[in-house]
């Protein structure tokens, strides 16, 4: 059972649709989280007033 379950999980990951909604998955889960860290909103706040200082 447990093989089968391997097999069919490799038989996913293989396929290129799947991979595709597995990168835009990721991709928006990255996007949510870096807006929810405190560390990382910091870092892009004095990013955007660099940018605001430089126009």
């Amino acid at each position: 059972m447990m093989l089968q379950a391997f097999v069919t999980m490799n038989g996913m990951a293989t396929s290129p649709f799947v991979l595709l909604v597995l990168a835009f998955a990721g991709a928006y889960l990255g996007m949510r989280v870096v807006e929810v860290v405190p560390f990382t909103r910091r870092i892009i706040e004095r990013r955007e007033a660099q940018f605001a200082e430089r126009d």
